[in-house]
């Protein structure tokens, strides 16, 4: 794709994604049912508007993300689902839809530093991915983060953060000590076998101190807990099931970064991967059904589970393991194919 197209493509995006406020939240359900919809029918432009609306709940309005996850799991999976919002045309853009109320703003700052990891995304390790799009939290509207910390006191699956202390580091020790076929024994292996850290990544340096109370614990308590959600709720740490829990965590506890990612994630494919949305839209549609379905990770004490089994803690739990349609290692298996 020459630069110039290129160009066109963003420039489309911004304009659809700055004028999705404008639709209403009543109408966020039907609207993005129809976008997916016209997605699977081969329509170009639903593309574009997948990607603003996913930019838009996940950088502008944390309120809308059920609506448009809901949407997009049911009309991607094939789901009957009664629509709300009143009758509305299947080809309609989000740009011509009848005008509301406007919530958060996208700043300039925020599109110039979008477009800007974009650029730099194919050479940029996971890590510093991760880092770069956190730091885009860091150019938003300034209503925007009270907006999300009331939402995160709202959400059910939050089990409400505020009220809650962030916990200490996960002591590796400990975890060493633990019953071979334990819930401990097996992070411990997946952390040392793998070279990873015991919370993805540190919370002094990503400022989580400086955050409001609920997305304080809930961000500390994602990062302390991502790898041990992994494997509770059966996801694989290959590259599609590592965006597979993006979605899980999303609908979860409606959490910011992972919305905020999955937003780039399906930015980049509707721009430069369109090959690869279908795929994307299946995993992403599984796993945000799976977390929609599984008891709150977020309200269990892990800590009192590390001596169990995790068949045995699933059980108990009511949690069922993640089952795609697809592969887990698929786009491990599609690069060294590309490469052949």
């Amino acid at each position: 794709m020459h630069l110039n197209e290129e160009q066109v493509l963003r420039t489309d995006i911004q304009t659809r994604a700055e004028a999705f406020p404008n639709i209403g939240p009543a109408n966020h359900e039907i609207c993005f049912t129809n976008v997916v919809s016209n997605i699977k029918a081969g329509d170009k432009p639903a593309r574009l508007d997948l990607s603003a609306g996913l930019l838009y709940a996940g950088f502008c309005q944390p309120a809308a993300v059920n609506a448009v996850y809901d949407s997009l799991a049911n009309s991607w999976l094939g789901d009957s689902k009664p629509r709300r919002g009143g009758n509305q045309s299947p080809n309609q853009s989000l740009t011509t839809q009848s005008l509301t109320t406007k919530d958060t703003a996208f700043t300039r700052e925020f599109w110039r530093a979008l477009w800007q990891l974009l650029d730099s995304s194919g050479h940029t390790d996971a890590g510093s991915l991760t880092a770069r799009i956190a730091a885009l939290g860091g150019v938003l509207d300034p209503r925007f983060q009270a907006i999300a910390e009331a939402q995160s006191h709202n959400n059910p699956g939050a089990a409400k953060p505020h009220t809650r202390t962030p916990p200490a580091m996960i002591n590796l020790a400990q975890l060493a000590s633990a019953p071979e076929h334990s819930l401990a024994a097996q992070l411990h292996s997946m952390l040392t076998e793998n070279g990873y850290d015991a919370e993805v990544l540190d919370r002094q340096t990503l400022g989580l101190h400086a955050l409001p109370a609920g997305l304080r614990y809930l961000n500390t308590r994602i990062l302390q807990m991502h790898d041990v959600w992994h494997l509770a709720a059966g996801y694989r740490t290959t590259s599609l099931h590592e965006i597979a829990i993006s979605a899980f965590q999303l609908a979860q506890f409606g959490h910011n970064y992972s919305a905020m990612f999955l937003a780039v994630v399906l930015t980049v494919a509707s721009t430069s991967r369109p090959e690869g949305l279908p795929i994307l839209l299946q995993i992403i549609s599984e796993a945000w059904r799976h977390g929609r379905s599984c008891p709150s990770f977020m309200a269990i004490d892990w800590e009192q589970e590390w001596h169990k089994p995790i068949d045995e803690i699933r059980a108990e739990q009511g949690i069922v393991a993640f089952n795609s349609a697809l592969p887990a290692d698929l786009l491990e298996t599609l690069a060294q194919a590309n490469e052949g």
